[in-house]
């Protein structure tokens, strides 16, 4: 009898197990990550292709980025001869600058000849075209001076597009088309040695960890 009642109760256990798993097959998933179409927000698609690759430079920045980001370079500062680095290593300007070049935009003398003809608002002591545009403050002037300038307000989410550039204080990186639960957008960086993820949902804990004010800059090329 007791045989009967043990075997009984493992049938009921084995059928509770099948219920709940079948259960959970059929909740809907919560969803990690977002997109623009979550939100009802356009994608924004630029009207001008400067590379004429037949990509909108919008859409050719962020994929050069997401490109470059799938080398993992590692994080050094180093001087090249050659301006761009051509090995795997790099900082947080390169993820910006390769994204750029890629789509037709030469970062390297589109700096150096805004220093040139706007030296006042570099102040620069020794120009150097190989570096210059590997620097945030550098950079931080010449995409005020030349593109768009857009909100720094991260929960104006319709505001952020995939392919923005937007400047912190000492920091740079590009906006990504994925989105947190918020709308806010990922952010596409390289900051330090020990990171482990390019492309993270990083935005809100920055502003709300150093301020809003740590966001100097969102510019959007064309």
């Amino acid at each position: 009898m007791k045989k009967i009642i043990v075997i009984i109760i493992l049938n009921l256990i084995v059928i509770l197990v099948a219920v709940m798993l079948a259960w959970n097959s059929k909740t809907i998933e919560v969803k990690s990550e977002y997109s623009n179409k979550d939100f009802g927000i356009d994608i924004y698609i630029s009207n001008v292709d400067k590379d004429n690759d037949g990509i909108d430079d919008q859409t050719d920045i962020l994929n050069n980025v997401k490109k470059y980001i799938e080398k993992k370079p590692i994080y050094e500062s180093k001087y090249y001869s050659s301006g761009y680095p051509d090995d795997n290593y790099g900082v947080c300007t390169d993820v910006v600058a390769f994204g750029l070049k890629d789509a037709g935009y030469d970062l390297k003398e589109l700096v150096n000849n805004d220093i040139k003809l706007n030296p006042k608002n570099y102040n620069i002591e020794k120009i150097d075209k190989n570096i210059d545009f590997r620097r945030v403050r550098n950079l931080d002037v010449y995409f005020k001076n030349n593109y768009i300038p857009l909100t720094t307000n991260i929960d104006e989410i319709d505001k952020w597009q995939g392919g923005d550039i937007i400047i912190f204080n000492e920091h740079i990186g590009i906006i990504s088309d994925r989105r947190n639960e918020k709308g806010i957008p990922y952010l596409i960086h390289h900051r330090s040695v020990d990171q482990k993820h390019y492309e993270e949902d990083i935005l809100e804990f920055l502003v709300k960890e150093c301020g809003q004010d740590y966001i100097i800059g969102h510019y959007r090329i064309s």
